[in-house]
């Protein structure tokens, strides 16, 4: 048995060079987005609070971001629908508020259409309207004890959301008694040429129909019996998605829980199945995850992406209401994941979802380095070391072997002695991230956590890990096995160490690419 480590310093370099291209900075930028922990190539408001993502729609070359917000603490709060608009997924233009709490209640999770039929006469066929579905929360109604708190409305946009009129007989689905009533996902289902809300209530989904967006019928409901029931249902989400490589199309229905996770916390659950537009009918009772680490939720996918694109695209909140109030940034709270593709895999007649970052990415590499392909049979230490900080990369592995090592993954660390690691045991046959040795833990009791996910890897693993000021993403053999955390080290992480013990490994590609501030 023998011990090989890769070590990165960050002093100078030696590498290949990487195209980019990049936003122009905001006024604003100089006195925000340098703030301890803000990161540099997620979405984050420009301050205060930030939970779900909502209402993602694509149109006219702009993907659309909608958020819950609450424009006054860093805190939760009254929330509001935040906006922002993207034109590569990657680099972000704030925009003002677009949607505030009115007499009927907060402003909850929802999604946004393009209605180009102009079934609901807010536009036209030359001029379609951007139509946004949302819960209205009532505080006063939940503080009296009603049950009837949370009811569905809409609002619509002419000038590519940029300013919102409200339906003005609001709600368009009021609540029949029951107290979690919400998060609206509305999509076009072609073949009954209906529109289709998918609502989360309270421990399962219920599946509404509308012609015009405005009345709504109740068609059936899913999941009572089905999934994990660790936390109340949350931000459903339904698609159809084919199967790489074929013609084959299922139906995607995923479910966030707000606590039950397979690590713990809040996290997302995943079924395969068929949908007549009715009925969603699932293949197989068993639960899957979207993430197995402790900080991607409520996440949902973009609407109205261009037939020619082909891809589904996802993002989600990357926090954990565990300790999403109370986790060290100030002047603004919480970040989204990095879009992801979502691609449906199928091996022996079962199907499995895999997240792998969109292609984008690339947009903002800018300097490399790379490891040249060879055995290794002892300490391997990059003397050539990098002259950008450790912190925003990417790292990108592929390792052969002819036998599982004991341990093999990525350890950052810095002069403090903090350690964070993510590694596969051979022994386990698991893949770990472990934020135990951060010193800045305090905040929370359950924050300093081990999380692990079972994946076996008999050959060799691919590793995509993105790395930013306060979280990693690790993507295991093209998104088979995805892991999100967050950590706030005391000090930045300066080293970076490539750690495998056990037998030889074989090096087949090691990219470390140096990425670029989007604001």
């Amino acid at each position: 048995m023998g011990k090989y480590i890769i070590t990165i310093i960050i002093l100078s370099f030696l590498g290949c060079s990487c195209t980019s291209t990049r936003k122009e900075k905001l006024d604003i930028s100089e006195k925000n987005y340098k703030e301890p922990y803000r990161p540099q190539f997620h979405f984050t408001p420009e301050e205060h609070w930030m939970n779900d993502p909502n209402g993602m729609v694509y149109y006219e070359g702009e993907y659309h971001l909608f958020y819950q917000y609450h424009p006054e603490s860093s805190v939760w709060g009254p929330m509001h629908w935040g906006h922002a608009v993207s034109k590569d997924l990657v680099h972000w233009e704030h925009l003002p508020i677009a949607l505030y709490p009115d007499s009927l209640g907060y402003i909850y999770s929802g999604s946004a259409v393009i209605d180009y039929q102009n079934t609901s006469g807010f536009g036209s066929k030359d001029k379609p309207a951007m139509v946004a579905i949302y819960t209205y929360h009532n505080m006063e109604g939940e503080k009296a004890g009603r049950n009837d708190f949370q009811s569905q409305g809409i609002a619509y946009s002419l000038d590519k959301g940029r300013t919102w009129t409200k339906y003005e007989k609001n709600p368009v689905l009021k609540n029949p008694g029951i107290r979690d009533f919400r998060d609206p996902k509305v999509i076009w289902h072609k073949e009954t040429k209906k529109w289709i809300m998918t609502l989360a209530v309270q421990d399962h989904t219920s599946f509404y129909s509308s012609t015009n967006l405005i009345d709504w019928t109740f068609e059936s409901d899913f999941g009572k019996e089905f999934g994990s029931h660790g936390g109340v249902w949350e931000c459903p989400d339904l698609f159809p998605i084919k199967v790489e490589g074929t013609d084959e199309e299922k139906w995607i229905l995923t479910v966030s829980i707000g606590a039950g996770g397979p690590n713990g916390g809040s996290t997302t659950q995943y079924f395969v199945g068929d949908f007549n537009g009715k009925e969603f009918v699932s293949i197989g009772n068993d639960t899957k995850w979207l993430d197995y680490g402790r900080d991607n939720y409520a996440g949902v996918t973009w609407s109205n992406v261009p037939e020619e694109d082909g891809r589904v695209l996802f993002i989600g909140w990357m926090s954990n209401w565990q300790y999403a109030t109370v986790v060290p940034t100030y002047k603004w709270r919480s970040a989204n994941t990095f879009p992801r593709e979502l691609v449906l895999k199928k091996e022996d007649n079962n199907y499995h979802l895999n997240s792998v970052p969109v292609k984008e990415l690339e947009l903002i590499r800018e300097e490399c380095y790379i490891i040249p392909n060879q055995d290794i049979n002892g300490n391997f230490d990059v003397t050539n070391t990098i002259p950008f900080k450790a912190i925003p990369l990417e790292i990108d592995l592929e390792i052969a072997w002819d036998e599982q090592p004991q341990k093999f993954g990525v350890k950052l660390s810095n002069s403090a002695g903090e350690e964070l690691e993510a590694f596969y045991s051979g022994v386990n046959e698991s893949f770990t991230i472990d934020r135990t040795k951060l010193k800045n833990i305090s905040f929370s009791d359950v924050f300093a956590s081990i999380d692990k996910a079972k994946i076996s890897c008999k050959t060799g693993i691919k590793l995509q890990i993105l790395i930013d000021e306060s979280s990693i993403e690790v993507f295991v053999n093209d998104g088979e096995l995805v892991m999100t955390d967050q950590f706030f080290s005391a000090e930045k992480f300066d080293k970076i160490d490539v750690v495998s013990s056990g037998d030889k490994i074989s090096v087949k590609e090691a990219k470390f690419y140096k990425l670029k501030s989007i604001w």
